[in-house]
Parts: structure tokens; sequence; C-alpha cells
């Protein structure tokens, strides 16, 4: 087994990235209004026009607490779905955690960010033939917004969602939905934004040049990093542009670090200003 990336240090917080798997999906959904001629030089595509994203999970340790991130895309796929996005499995948050010597008994809470398959879809597993938590001792935060939209079944992007994904962690009585600005733990803090899904989150850790900022959705990669460089995939578009606009200057300005979901090469950079946009740094 090859040796884990190294780990970022934030605000007393270990961070570690955990790849749960790889997935496809077409590059002009991905890159919305962005004209093709300046996607295509920062994600080539394949020949069915689809980018080579990963789902990359955030391990935080600091003393008793181990918090997993954005669980990732898990394995519960049968191959026609595989097959239609793409989806490669691997290594996996649970191969992961045992990389650093730890087993999903240990995680102590989970954080979701939205309720999108290939963000939550690992915090559930299929054992001895039935669906269970994947970490079952860990208290599972997700907006309140988004369990609402998986069991309505998911509105304008219902095939994002699954419903078991958010049921099966609610019945084990291990569910805490939250909303607006919910402080997980000390320093650790939910923010709900909207835009890209009904309750779609950032999640920061710390402040200032000792503070870092996981994009989830809002900001997929580091290639991202426009604030006009909104998703097709997103429900609201103006509201995406608004709330990117907001938080990437705050990123900058503050000098957090960034932690990035979907980016396949870079896992975290600097931000900062360029022109009238942003440039992502080497950290």
């Amino acid at each position: 087994m090859s040796a884990p990336p190294e780990p970022i240090h934030r605000a007393g917080w270990r961070l570690d990235p955990l790849v749960d798997g790889e997935l496809r999906l077409d590059g002009g959904a991905m890159w919305g209004v962005v004209p093709a001629a300046i996607w295509r030089a920062l994600t080539p595509p394949h020949e069915d026009n689809t980018i080579d994203l990963v789902c990359r999970s955030w391990l935080a340790r600091r003393g008793a607490w181990t918090v997993v991130i954005e669980p990732g895309v898990g394995t519960r796929w049968d191959a026609k779905l595989a097959a239609r996005y793409g989806i490669r499995p691997g290594p996996g948050v649970v191969a992961g955690l045992a990389a650093l010597g730890l087993a999903p008994e240990q995680v102590t809470h989970v954080v979701g960010t939205h309720a999108h398959w290939d963000h939550i879809g690992a915090q559930v597993v299929e054992r001895d033939g039935a669906l269970a938590p994947t970490f079952p001792r860990a208290r599972h935060f997700l907006p309140a917004s988004e369990a609402r939209v998986t069991r309505a079944g998911g509105g304008a992007r219902r095939a994002s969602y699954r419903r078991e994904d958010v049921d099966v962690i609610d019945a084990a009585g291990l569910l805490e939905p939250c909303s607006g600005r919910a402080e997980i733990l000390p320093g650790l803090v939910l923010h709900e934004l909207g835009g890209h899904s009904e309750g779609v989150s950032v999640v920061t850790i710390g402040a200032g040049a000792d503070g870092a900022i996981f994009w989830s959705d809002v900001v997929p990669t580091a290639h991202h990093v426009q604030p006009s460089y909104v998703m097709a995939f997103d429900v609201d578009q103006q509201k995406s542009y608004d709330v990117r606009s907001h938080w990437l200057a705050r990123a900058a300005d503050e000098g957090w670090t960034c932690l990035y979901f979907h980016d396949p090469l870079t896992a975290a950079s600097a931000l900062a200003r360029e022109g009238r946009g942003y440039r992502a740094l080497a950290t």
C-alpha cells in the first residue's frame, strides 16, 4: 500500500485527503457558460465529452474528534449506472482510514454538504444483505433542506439523489439536520449557501491565514475559481454566482487554504486575486 498523502495542519486540526472514487461527467455541464475553447484546455475531455473527476473526502482530526467531511460516492452501483457515470471505485474512504490506522467505528462525526449521491453515497454500505451506516457511531450532519429535497424526490435534479442515503442514517438515529451557520465542533463550521442545490454548503476550519475552506460543489475544482464559472448542473445559477463571488473573495483576502472535492490533480491550494478574478496557487 502506498504511503498516505502529506496532511495539512490548520487551526489545530489535521486534514488528510481521502479519495473515495472516480467518475466522469459531461464537460459542458461541469463548465456551464464557459466557452469550450477555455475549459477544454483546462480539463481535456474524452471522446464522449466527459472529463475526469474524483470524489475526495477530507478527514479532520483534533483531540478525540475524528470527522469525515463529505463521505464520497461509495460502491453501491450496478454495472449500468456505473458505466453511465464512469464510476470507478477506490481506493475508498474506508481504505483511506485504514491506511491511517483508523476503523469506521472510530469516526465521531460525518459532515455532508449536500445530498447528491456522489457526495454522501459512501456513508451507507450494504452489510449482510441490508443497508447500514458505514460509520455506525458517528453523528451525521446534513443541511435540513437537503434531507427534505431528497425525501421529496429530488426536485429539478432528482437523478442526483437517492433517498436511502439519508433514510438509512436517520433510521439508525444518527442524522442531525442543520441549517444556516452550524458550528459542528469548535472551529469547524457548516455554512448553508444554496445555488448548486437547495442547501449546498461549504465547511470552514479555523479562520484567517490558519484557516481552510472545503468548497464541495460550490467550487468543484481549482480551475473553477472564477465567480462566473458556474456549472450547468446548478439549480439557481444567479445564486451560485452571488455566493461564489462572496466566498471566493473571503478565501483570497483572508488567506484560507482551499480544499477541493472533485479536482483529480489538485487536492488543496491557496487563492490569490489576479486582475478581476482569482488564481489557485500551490500551498
